[in-house]
């Protein structure tokens, strides 16, 4: 593909020689004669001058180098639109395998395909389009939108509800009984049903063996367009908003409200009942114990304003100085016999 055939497709202005071949992507370090990559964090720019790339995608007011630069507005969504101009993904056609097992109840749009040893139990309903890789299990009175994708072993339990383009990575499990147990006198743990169900807004994907608990009453809801990493758990009750990330190995504890835009780094823990409010980012492997107003930004454990926390740690590295110096003005001040 020319290079001004990839501006026009990315809608990038392009400077540089449009007649250039472009065969793939790449970072902007390894990135060869022949592929295209990206600077959208400062920490890269200076590699845009040495690096062999056969363009570069910058922002509108990157400098001129020599190198060939597609200027857009967003550098990496539109580094992520190139990808998908030279990589293509395996096409499942429609079809269902003859070692699938579907009960005579459910009912499946137009044009699925369902792969070798897909179990579908009774009463599940599944929009068009529907991509269902091997080992999928849905249990029964699942309900699912429009151009679902499960990637082998998902699986689906019962009574969830699912929105359209939602996508389950390998191993993820949505309605997963929550962790929910009553002692009783005799001090032995008695397990409370879970009886809630899940609900996945449009547009939601969680990644590979991660786990949506139900809820013993209520449901647990992921809204439109939230991103839910590897490794995560979501206990049960909890709400998320829309367009929220929630990084990987992120655990929140049962009935925990998440709101919009928010973005929860990895290994965050939020203990339960917390209220978090939109557009706040808690860094990496902090932990949450009570309720955050929108739009701060917390690190540490237990988690504070990430400035304070950057400032604490700094004069944490000092202490041992600090200390001689306490020590020092202690002994010049200490009356002499």
């Amino acid at each position: 593909m020319k290079l001004e055939q990839v501006a026009k497709a990315l809608n990038a202005e392009l400077r540089g020689d449009g007649g250039l071949e472009v065969t793939g992507v790449a970072g902007i370090e390894h990135a060869g004669p022949c592929e295209i990559s990206f600077v959208s964090n400062p920490k890269y720019a200076p590699l845009a001058k040495t690096t062999h790339a056969a363009a570069i995608l910058v922002a509108p007011d990157f400098p001129d180098i020599p190198t060939a630069t597609l200027r857009t507005p967003n550098p990496y969504l539109s580094f992520a639109h190139a990808i998908d101009l030279f990589f293509k993904a395996p096409q499942y056609p429609p079809g269902i395998h003859p070692t699938a097992q579907i009960a005579a109840s459910a009912k499946i749009g137009v044009d699925a395909h369902i792969g070798a040893f897909v179990v579908i139990m009774d009463g599940v309903t599944i929009g068009d389009r529907a991509r269902i890789l091997p080992h999928v299990v849905i249990y029964p009175c699942v309900e699912i939108g429009d151009d679902f994708f499960a990637h082998a072993h998902a699986v689906v339990r019962e009574g969830c509800c699912i929105g359209h383009r939602v996508l389950l990575q390998n191993g993820a499990v949505i309605g997963s009984d929550g962790f929910g147990f009553a002692k009783d006198g005799l001090g032995h743990w008695n397990k409370i049903t879970q009886s809630g169900p899940v609900i996945l807004g449009d547009d939601v994907e969680v990644q590979a063996l991660s786990t949506i608990d139900r809820a013993s009453v209520g449901e647990t809801r992921i809204g439109r367009g939230s991103k839910v990493d590897n490794l995560v758990q979501v206990g049960h009750g909890s709400k998320i908003g829309e367009d929220t990330l929630l990084c990987a190995q992120v655990g929140l504890a049962g009935s925990t409200e998440v709101g919009n835009n928010v973005i929860l780094a990895g290994q965050v823990g939020v203990a339960g009942h917390c209220k978090i409010g939109d557009n706040v980012i808690v860094t990496a492997q902090s932990g949450l114990h009570g309720d955050i107003e929108p739009g701060k930004i917390l690190s540490g454990s237990p988690a504070f304003d990430h400035r304070q926390w950057m400032r604490s740690t700094a004069a944490f590295a000092r202490l041992p100085e600090l200390m001689r110096r306490v020590a020092r003005v202690r002994d010049d001040t200490k009356p002499r016999e």
